[in-house]
């Protein structure tokens, strides 16, 4: 029991006052002006992320239509890049199966030689004709012209996988070649002037 008696006035202006505090705490801070933008319970966001925040939210497709619309639209965008670059040689934007020194390589070592597989398909079309004639004699050239450019083209492939696979181990011994010799003689096949992506070399250059 304490020593002296306490005045019953100041036991019961303490109690109201700790109990007005917390109210008038709570008063205080719901007067306080808020961000609108701020999360609930949380510091005011910085101007750039409530932007970036803001652009993530109108960027978001809110049905299935607008998500579908949005993939066709990146779809078109990528292929547009992808014909440029194919056009260009643009590394960023290339298939992948074009992708990487050393297909770039492949390519321009195809580009700075001439190749016999590459007048095939004229060749093919004059064969063609001449075997479609009712002459004996013209169908039995025909025949032989025939097998003469498959044997040449044979032999024309077999030398430049050759030579590309000794130039390759010799300047890319750490880099992944699989496939690039039969990525090389496709491109053989095709005419100067229809292949993709476009020769970014010279006849003769060395590549």
């Amino acid at each position: 029991m304490p020593p002296y008696p306490l005045p019953l006035g100041f036991v019961f202006r303490s109690r109201a006052k700790d109990e007005k505090a917390p109210a008038d705490k709570a008063l205080t801070d719901s007067t306080q002006p808020r961000d609108p933008q701020a999360p609930k319970g949380r510091p005011t966001p910085k101007r750039s992320e409530a932007q970036s925040q803001r652009r993530s939210v109108a960027n978001t497709p809110t049905t299935r239509k607008e998500a579908a619309k949005r993939q066709r639209d990146d779809r078109r965008t990528q292929m547009a890049k992808q014909r440029e670059a194919l056009a260009s040689g643009d590394e960023r934007y290339l298939p992948a199966r074009d992708k990487g020194p050393v297909r770039k390589f492949a390519r321009d070592f195809i580009d700075s030689r001439f190749c016999i597989a590459e007048f095939f398909l004229p060749l093919a079309v004059i064969i063609l004709v001449l075997s479609m004639v009712q002459i004996a004699q013209l169908q039995n050239v025909a025949l032989l012209l025939w097998l003469f450019v498959i044997v040449m083209i044979i032999v024309d492939s077999i030398g430049i996988a050759i030579r590309m696979k000794k130039q390759l181990n010799a300047r890319f011994p750490d880099e992944p070649k699989r496939g690039a010799v039969a990525y090389a003689l496709m491109r053989s096949l095709q005419m100067r002037r229809l292949r993709l992506p476009k020769p970014q070399v010279k006849r003769g250059e060395r590549p």
